[in-house]
């Protein structure tokens, strides 16, 4: 009986030290900086989606952000996330779903993902997530995305990826999302190798 996407990933957030997988970072700064060029206020509402064990929410956290929520597959991630916060992070909203079939109950001005789009290999879970995606982003909202860049890595955590660029992505948000920002950057892992990456930034046109 095949693994399930949830079971895959329970069984890396519960068999591997937080350090030890490969998109580990101690401080996300990349995505903080991209956030920060949103000049959101304070009480925006942010969503990380995929968000695993991303130490993300503590440096919204500290920016003073108030409204944040995260979602992943993995309830054993999240549970890591929520012991580390402890009562720092008690107003952090915790999700646990599967993307490719989730039904959004909230609006956000910010979506997030630097994990996720990348293990949506097949097309229809892919239009699954943009569906979730245009629930769930408020008009004038930003959309934060990267992933493996085409020469990015093949595979990760034992399972192939899409390797993305930002015309494809562009492509699978759709008209009503105009591109602000694109760039390339090698991420370096815990274990010293690198893996290039391609960041994106969007707004959702306000009419």
């Amino acid at each position: 009986m095949p693994v399930t996407r949830q079971e895959h990933w329970n069984t890396i957030f519960t068999t591997k030290a937080e350090e030890a997988v490969s998109w580990f970072q101690a401080t996300p700064e990349t995505s903080l900086r991209l956030i920060r060029a949103c000049n959101l206020p304070k009480d925006a509402s942010i969503l990380d989606v995929g968000a695993g064990a991303s130490h993300l929410p503590d440096g919204l956290l500290e920016g003073g952000f108030t409204n944040i929520a995260v979602l992943d597959v993995s309830a054993a991630a999240l549970a890591k996330t929520k012991a580390r916060l402890g009562n720092t992070g008690s107003t952090v909203r915790i999700i646990v779903a599967d993307l490719a079939a989730w039904q959004p109950d909230l609006t956000v001005d910010l979506w997030h993902d630097r994990a996720v789009l990348h293990f949506l290999t097949e097309e229809r879970d892919r239009a699954a997530y943009a569906v979730a995606l245009r629930h769930a982003v408020r008009p004038g909202g930003f959309v934060l995305i990267a992933g493996f860049a085409p020469s990015g890595p093949e595979r990760c955590s034992g399972l192939p990826v899409l390797r993305a660029d930002q015309g494809m992505i562009a492509s699978l948000l759709g008209p009503d999302f105009d591109l602000l920002d694109a760039f390339e950057e090698d991420h370096q892992t815990p274990s010293g190798g690198r893996q290039r990456f391609v960041f994106t930034r969007f707004r959702r046109r306000a009419g």
